[in-house]
């Protein structure tokens, strides 16, 4: 972190060339990738987590079930909803058709599990490509999406719904 300034002659160095140095500081991110050229990401929504990992090819998207079969996620996700949302990291940073996914899921339902393969397509697509960081960071597929069910209280029917009064 850059130091604190006391005088007003430092405050006058900072802003001569302050600007270079903090241009400096600044390093482009590195791709991340394993032995095999993969990148691995961990992408999560409401209760369900996927672990993605992506590696240059046709297109091909598999989906672990619970048996640990690989399937194609035509057949795991059979909504057309849930299979856009899987398609749409790569349309937004323009490499449809491009790369290969592995995906494992547990926990949730179907469209928990669509969300948390997207997030971690995403998180994926930005490690093995930082240039692709903007696009996805924009369309705000990099946050994860913290909304979840809330929990059920003692002394009422549902989370916030009361049972039924009787006023005799």
């Amino acid at each position: 972190m850059a130091e604190e300034i006391k005088t007003l002659e430092g405050l006058e160095a900072v802003a001569e060339g302050g600007a270079v140095a903090e241009a400096e500081l600044a390093t482009p991110r590195e791709p991340v990738r394993d032995d095999l050229g993969r990148s691995y990401a961990t992408g999560k929504r409401k209760d369900a987590v996927a672990r993605v990992w992506i590696k240059p090819g046709s297109g091909k998207m598999l989906v672990r079930d619970a048996k640990g079969n690989y399937i194609d996620y035509t057949k795991y996700f059979a909504r057309p909803v849930l299979q856009m949302i899987l398609r749409q990291p790569f349309e937004v940073a323009g490499v449809s058709d491009q790369f290969d996914v592995m995906a494992t899921v547990k926990g949730g339902g179907l469209s928990g599990q669509a969300g948390a393969v997207k997030h971690g397509i995403s998180k994926a697509l930005q490690l093995y490509d930082p240039t692709l960081r903007s696009a996805l960071k924009a369309a705000g597929f990099l946050t994860r999406d913290s909304r979840v069910v809330e929990r059920k209280k003692f002394g009422r029917r549902k989370a916030r719904r009361s049972f039924q009064f009787s006023k005799r």
